[in-house]
């Protein structure tokens, strides 16, 4: 099984504003097949609750943090999100919550397959099932 990571991103410092980018298959190990983000999550609230069975993702805290939560049945793993020059590859397979999100944080998410509502594991006991636990 692959491990979630975190890839430090090109930065460009510059006086009049940083710059930083992602590539596919550069910086990131996948095409990437779809972009969204999460904002405005009201304090206490929680994102995620699911895993994937195909999809890979790579999460950027663009703004502001967060913290994601990984779980592949056997272990979990927590990893802050406070630079918009870090993000954090999560391969298929694993169990993903993000919590702990700061005032106006933005979490831009890349996807490595389209939205697909089959791809979803959204039960924890039945993502245990299907880890083989």
């Amino acid at each position: 099984m692959e491990y979630p990571r975190v890839i430090e991103l090109p930065k460009f410092l510059d006086k009049r504003g940083n710059l930083s980018f992602i590539e596919e298959f550069k910086q990131i190990p996948f095409k990437i097949e779809r972009t969204y983000w999460i904002y405005d999550v009201p304090g206490g609230e929680e994102r995620g609750g699911h895993a994937y069975k195909e999809n890979e993702e790579f999460i950027v805290a663009l703004s502001g943090s967060f913290d994601v939560v990984l779980d592949n049945g056997a272990e979990k793993l927590k990893f802050p999100l406070n630079r918009s020059y870090y993000g954090l590859y999560i391969p298929k397979g694993w169990w993903r919550m993000m919590d702990n999100f700061s005032t106006n944080s933005l979490a831009m998410i890349l996807a490595s397959i389209p939205y697909s509502q089959f791809d979803y594991i959204r039960d924890y006991k039945k993502f245990l099932s299907w880890k083989g636990f």
